[in-house]
């Protein structure tokens, strides 16, 4: 893991974690938190170093997943495949993301969501994907030149688009598409979510294989 840079905290950014811009979507954390008290139920912070030359965008927390421990993809059946799949390729110094606190650390690598909070049947509306935005947008001006990032799924790539001020018709989400952006190159790849993974509509050897061709590109 030769790959530095500065790491945040699991907690995140103070205006981050006290952000109900979205009602919807606090009165959901709320209710969740009634219903098990042990969850964080905040916004999730993203994990690794602001300035990584690569950064994995998915797709918002999982109910029971990173609403719950307070890092992406920790805690559900998505994170298992992501974090196996970055040890492999040199990018965390573990197999396995466990819970915030575990001593797992990311290297060149920062991995985010395009909506911070969890949403209903994970399914954000439109707007609060746009409420979110600002927040991407900050992270992905960190990216250096010739910077890679690696969307999970058609929601995480046309947020990534829109971050960039780019048009979403002259850039089509295909699984293993590449597409050079300004100085920058965007990789698509189908979430690797329960559903997806046992439906057998993205394997263990598509994943790995796009997550390879992404990090071959970066700086």
């Amino acid at each position: 893991m030769s790959r530095s840079g500065r790491e945040r905290g699991p907690v995140g950014d103070a205006a981050l974690a006290g952000c109900r811009k979205c009602a919807r979507l606090a009165r959901f954390r709320d209710a969740i938190k009634d219903e098990w008290p042990s969850y964080r139920c905040l916004p999730v912070p993203s994990l690794g170093a602001d300035d990584a030359p690569l950064v994995i965008v998915g797709l918002a927390p999982g109910l029971h997943g990173a609403n719950a421990t307070g890092r992406p993809f920790t805690g559900d059946h998505a994170g298992i495949l992501l974090y196996d799949t970055l040890y492999r390729l040199g990018l965390t110094n573990k197999p396995r993301s466990v819970a915030s606190g575990d001593g797992l650390v990311l290297a060149g690598c920062r991995i985010t969501n395009a909506v911070k909070c969890v949403p209903p049947a994970n399914k954000p509306t439109a707007g609060e994907i746009a409420a979110c935005a600002p927040y991407l947008r900050a992270e992905l001006a960190h990216l250096p030149p010739g910077g890679v990032v690696l969307a999970l799924g058609r929601i995480a790539h046309d947020a990534v688009l829109r971050a960039w001020g780019a048009r979403l018709a002259l850039y089509r989400f295909a699984h293993g598409a590449r597409h050079e952006i300004g100085p920058y190159r965007l990789f698509d790849s189908y979430h690797c979510s329960r559903y997806n993974t046992q439906t057998k509509r993205l394997t263990e050897d598509m994943f790995r294989a796009v997550c390879a061709a992404a990090l071959r590109e970066v700086p």
